[in-house]
């Protein structure tokens, strides 16, 4: 009786792994250049923030000064309610990511960069923590004053800052009392938005702006009051706004 023998399977041509191999290869190094563009383009994401930190890589905030300041825009309280007000939604996130990432990465593109101006009668005042966006300094609330005409006086405007003071010098945030008036120009104060929020006060619909001064050195209170404010090597990204609940 005739025997029959199975013959074997055809085995795979070698180029057929070198093939597999170098797909492979190609998939890992386009994840990993995607994954890496994601985090160190991104530092404003809690998550990417803490790799970098573990990474030794965390974003240096330059040292400003009033004569090396970016140039970005400069608003007065008006301006302000009428740029920011209309945001709502996805659209107030993907501003406030922008503002963030561009604070974090030295305002690599200026033109989401904008300064504040203006006279703000001071409300509250209180110490960061860290739990806050900054872990050393003050944080002032005040609220906008602006007058209907020439001939009245400031009134209240449905414009609210939140003034972050980066300084490791803790009598400083006595020097701020509610009832005070801060007069915020582009120069020396440098105040840049970092954060925009809704809020609602009384029934009226306001905005609040988180700000911090980027031109760093002493910060003048008066004639005779002086206090250092410098950048802070880390920050929070994942801290609540507004900074006064």
């Amino acid at each position: 009786m005739p025997r029959f023998i199975e013959e074997p399977a055809p085995r795979r041509p070698p180029y057929f792994w070198w093939l597999l191999a170098n797909l492979l290869a190609l998939c890992f190094a386009v994840v990993s250049w995607t994954v890496c563009l994601h985090v160190f383009g991104n530092p404003e994401i809690p998550r990417n923030y803490e790799i970098l930190r573990k990474l030794g890589r965390l974003p240096k905030l330059s040292r400003y000064t009033v004569l090396t300041v970016p140039n970005g825009n400069l608003l007065d309280p008006k301006g302000l309610y009428s740029k920011f007000f209309p945001l709502v939604g996805d659209n107030l996130d993907r501003v406030n990511s922008r503002l963030m990432r561009n604070y974090l990465t030295n305002f690599e593109r200026p033109l989401s960069l904008t300064y504040i101006e203006g006279d703000y009668q001071v409300e509250k005042v209180r110490s960061l923590g860290k739990k806050d966006f900054l872990s050393s300094g003050f944080a002032v609330r005040a609220k906008s004053l602006v007058k209907p005409d020439d001939f009245s006086k400031p009134a209240p405007f449905p414009v609210i800052i939140e003034y972050i003071f980066p300084t490791v010098d803790k009598d400083a945030v006595n020097e701020f009392r509610p009832e005070d008036v801060l007069s915020i120009k582009k120069s020396p104060n440098c105040a840049a938005i970092v954060h925009i929020a809704r809020v609602v006060e009384k029934d009226e619909q306001m905005i609040c702006l988180t700000v911090i001064p980027i031109a760093y050195g002493p910060y003048r209170i008066g004639d005779s009051i002086t206090f250092n404010i410098e950048p802070p090597a880390q920050v929070n990204p994942a801290a609540e706004f507004p900074v006064f609940k």
